[in-house]
């Protein structure tokens, strides 16, 4: 299949869009969880989510319909296995240790793109993954590597799962809108939210009060906060999601996984604006590697001519 040119600028600000808006949203996670569980939060957003294409479907002229149905379809349910996997993991490990679970996909990326597509991998590319993730590590702090059993290779898992899904928006998904993606991203996740509460209401768990319930709570009435929080999660992740899908399709996976990385700081200032959370300098030199990664990752490689590869 022929691609259009890469865009890597181009993709690099969406990604920055992305992870400004994300970040930002995600930082009140904490605060939804307390009133509701993971599954009820899933099944709102899709609603709000859904609500909010449908009204500006019209006006803007959005294409919602995908041409290939199962090709979106396959795409959702592989991002939405890998958020499933992700959140579970956060019942019974560190956040760092599953964040920088996730934070392996760039390096399934390169992998996937090898062996599926016979992509060849370059040294950059290796020396910017590398560096990306030594980044994540020093960012999330030497704890998130602590670990080896079965239940820490659940972010791992999540991460190629995440990784295919992140292929699929090119590979498969070619000429489909961002916002038919989109809206089968949301999709998925509400019918995974919906199973989720349904599940719970039939078979209730002991739950712990406040944000630790978050995992094993089953629906409950919505409290005024939840319902303006996930609102916004809802109209942030819209835009958010929609850029980082935009940018998977103008830039190879391989250049963009790589640019998420700046997730990891965008979080973290808002963090400390948000909450006061300071940063060691240990988190900055992690951070400084990440923007170095995504430099080099960011350079045109050059054009062999013809001639060249017989010599």
């Amino acid at each position: 299949m022929t691609h259009a040119p890469n865009r890597t600028l181009a993709a690099f600000g969406a990604v920055l869009i992305y992870a400004c808006v994300i970040a930002y949203t995600d930082n009140y996670v904490r605060v939804i969880a307390r009133d509701a569980g993971l599954w009820q939060f899933h099944a709102t957003r899709t609603v709000m989510a859904i609500a909010i294409l449908a009204a500006l479907a019209i006006p803007l002229g959005l294409r919602l319909r995908p041409r290939r149905p199962k090709a979106v379809l396959a795409r959702s349910a592989i991002h939405g296995a890998a958020m499933v996997i992700y959140f579970g993991a956060l019942a019974f490990l560190p956040v760092a240790q599953v964040a920088a679970g996730l934070f392996t996909a760039p390096i399934f990326v390169l992998l996937i793109q090898r062996f599926a597509y016979d992509r060849p991998i370059l040294g950059m590319q290796i020396l910017a993954v590398m560096l990306g993730f030594a980044g994540v590590v020093l960012v999330l702090g030497p704890e998130a590597m602590k670990g080896a059993t079965f239940a820490a290779l659940l972010p791992v898992i999540s991460g190629a799962l995440y990784a295919l899904g992140n292929i699929a928006t090119r590979e498969w998904c070619a000429g489909e809108s961002a916002e038919t993606i989109l809206a089968g991203f949301f999709g998925m996740l509400g019918v995974i939210g919906l199973v989720g509460m349904a599940v719970l209401w039939v078979f209730p768990l002991p739950v712990p009060d406040g944000t630790e319930g978050f995992l094993q709570r089953g629906p409950v009435w919505p409290t005024g906060e939840f319902l303006w929080w996930t609102f916004v999660q809802a109209a942030g992740s819209l835009l958010g999601v929609g850029m980082i899908v935009k940018a998977y399709q103008i830039a190879e996976a391989s250049r963009v996984s790589v640019f998420e990385y700046v997730i990891l700081p965008a979080s973290a200032a808002w963090g400390f604006i948000l909450w006061g959370e300071e940063l060691s300098w240990i988190a900055v030199l992690g951070m400084s590697l990440i923007v170095l990664a995504g430099v080099l990752i960011a350079r045109p490689v050059p054009v062999q001519s013809p001639t060249a590869s017989l010599q």
